[in-house]
């Protein structure tokens, strides 16, 4: 299956944006699914730096750990899962755009392994129809401290 892809237009310059939406720190503020985010060592924004994030998943939790994989800010952010039966691959591209908007591009993968495998399909369809209510309250979230 293909990476799920979305992309909206935020009405913030892209510097605030990218600092924004690539702060593990904030998932839980703008994605209704995350519980907590821990960081190693104060997280920092470089690449290998690593996060732990614990979702509510189909009514139970799970905690996976990422690793960021690519960092050009203010322009793009990737991370890997590191551990678990289903690694999450995840990249943020903003662009600006013309009245100090900024256009966010989201793309979210993932790879089973082991029993992970056979449990991927059904966690990229909850991604699916939970991911752009994330998407619209981030958007609502930095729009409205402007």
């Amino acid at each position: 299956m293909s990476a799920l892809t979305s992309t909206i237009e935020i009405a913030r310059p892209q510097d605030e944006v990218f600092a924004y939406v690539t702060d593990p720190t904030h998932f839980p503020d703008w994605q209704g699914d995350v519980l907590r985010v821990d960081v190693e060592d104060g997280y920092r924004a470089e690449v290998g730096a690593r996060f732990t994030t614990t979702r509510r998943v189909g009514g139970s939790e799970r905690t996976m750990t990422q690793r960021v994989t690519e960092l050009s800010h203010p322009r793009r952010w990737a991370v890997e899962g590191v551990d678990g039966p289903i690694r999450p691959n995840a990249s943020i591209t903003v662009e600006p755009l013309d009245g100090g908007r900024s256009r966010v591009t989201f793309t979210l993968d993932f790879a089973g392994h082991g029993v992970g495998v056979a449990l991927a399909p059904m966690v990229r369809r909850l991604a699916a129809k939970g991911a752009p209510r994330s998407y619209a309250s981030l958007k609502r979230l930095l729009e409205a401290a402007a």
